[in-house]
């Protein structure tokens, strides 16, 4: 016969005797389990200041310049206070409308914006199309490079002069420089990309008998989508550099007619008001697309 001997836990034993009830016995107490919090690393300043504190640096070097040069100027060039100061004015009310001549800042920047918009949409348009076309033809690529290299370097207000005379009017021939000058970085980046993408890719799919539409949408179009939103990326930023002097020629409603009008009108505050705010719109462009071209890259897994 097996004894089995089992030993009731503390809870359960049995009551001691009626004269030890004076007398309880002595527990250990029970510690709270400190090993179960979690430990807080402490802060690293080095790397917030070595982040934070370099760009201060480059924008107080920058006002330092600014007010060493607006007191070397006595008084024609503004100081960063007066120029603050007037952008306050100027921000208080950018929507104001007192003719197609006098209008706020912000219908300046709107319609500079528009205009980038429509020449932007209708170079992506084009040039993605026709830069997997020519990455997936070797026909088309001997066809049209000779074509790219020779139109690419062409400045791009070198072309607003065929616009006005084609267009007949100022806004075509502004919409028609950011078509001209934005296809070309999209057409490049996506036919380079078509023409990085693996072989055996293509090989699986002449295997499997794959149509075109699907060879396109199904192996190409995923690992070509981060060249050709390089492409895009590289594409806003010149259409948003372009804009501006194409506007200071064309005139009407746009940053850079009022930068021109500013500088007619003798307003250098204005003018250097309209600086920050075209580079900080392009900032804002670029950031935005590096965003998305960011969520859409992927890295390839090294065995």
């Amino acid at each position: 016969m097996v004894a089995a001997v089992f030993h009731l836990p503390a809870e359960a034993e049995a009551p001691a005797p009626a004269h030890a009830a004076s007398a309880p016995a002595a527990r250990t107490p029970v510690r709270p389990d400190t090993e179960a919090r979690p430990i807080r690393a402490p802060l690293d300043f080095s790397a917030f200041w070595l982040r934070v504190l370099p760009p201060l640096m480059g924008f107080g070097l920058l006002l330092l310049v600014w007010e060493m040069v607006a007191l070397r100027s006595e008084g024609s060039f503004p100081a960063p206070v007066e120029t603050w100061k007037q952008a306050v004015e100027v921000f208080s009310d950018p929507f104001y409308s007192n003719g197609p001549n006098d209008q706020g800042v912000g219908w300046n920047v709107l319609s500079s914006l528009q205009r980038v918009a429509l020449g932007f949409g209708l170079a992506a348009l084009v040039g993605i199309p026709a830069g997997f076309a020519i990455g997936r033809f070797n026909f088309l690529a001997r066809m049209f490079n000779p074509l790219i290299s020779l139109l690419r370097p062409v400045s791009p207000l070198a072309w607003l002069p065929i616009g006005l005379l084609v267009f007949k009017g100022a806004n075509p021939a502004a919409i028609w420089t950011i078509f001209i000058c934005s296809i070309w970085p999209m057409i490049i980046n996506t036919a380079v990309g078509v023409q990085r993408v693996p072989q055996d890719y293509m090989n699986v799919a002449r295997v499997l008998n794959l149509s075109e539409w699907k060879i396109v949408t199904k192996i190409l179009f995923p690992a070509v989508l981060p060249y050709m939103l390089t492409g895009v990326r590289l594409a806003v930023g010149t259409a948003w550099l372009v804009i501006v002097a194409a506007e200071m020629l064309t005139g009407g409603v746009g940053i850079g007619f009022w930068v021109w009008d500013e500088w007619n009108n003798l307003n250098v505050k204005n003018i250097l008001i309209a600086i920050f705010v075209i580079g900080i719109v392009g900032l804002v462009l670029e950031l935005a697309l590096v965003r998305l071209a960011t969520a859409f890259t992927f890295e390839e897994v090294k065995s």
